[in-house]
């Protein structure tokens, strides 16, 4: 995947972007992804981040709003690699994610706030393709995401 740094992307594009203020993690195996923005707002519960990333994901990027909890993972290594499986770019988590080594390995971006080895529920609990807003930014559906080593933009 070809990517264009975000600094150069902003640079060119300013203000038909967002910027996220808020500094994630690179986790996964890939530093810079982009793709058309999918979204799921939950807390503490990943049924719905299972079942999203088990399907075609096209080279989309699942934004998940997790309302910056660290108390619970939203994915771990069997959910990252069934995203690899299933053909997404990456996965941005407003939380926790767990099994840091092996998602290292994995072909994938994946930014999150940090770990925590602590399973999440599975009651299917939350919101598929909604806006979100993270930090000030808002992730619309279809929208494009870029993420890279300098941060997350996303078009307006």
């Amino acid at each position: 995947m070809t990517t264009v740094a975000t600094a150069d992307l902003y640079d060119e594009r300013g203000d038909a972007l967002d910027s996220l203020a808020l500094q994630l993690h690179d986790l996964g195996g890939v530093v810079a992804f982009h793709g058309p923005v999918r979204t799921i707002r939950c807390h503490r519960d990943n049924a719905l981040v299972k079942a999203t990333l088990a399907t075609p994901g096209d080279g989309a990027v699942l934004v998940v709003d997790g309302g910056g909890s660290l108390e619970s993972a939203l994915v771990g290594d069997l959910i990252a690699a069934s995203a690899v499986a299933n053909g997404w770019a990456g996965i941005i988590v407003h939380g926790a994610i767990r099994d840091r080594a092996v998602i290292a390995t994995l072909p994938i971006g994946v930014k999150a706030l940090g770990s925590n080895p602590r399973k999440s529920a599975k009651d299917g609990v939350g919101e598929v393709d909604a806006a979100v807003e993270i930090a000030g930014t808002v992730f619309r559906p279809g929208a494009h995401v870029w993420a890279d080593a300098d941060g997350v933009l996303v078009e307006r």
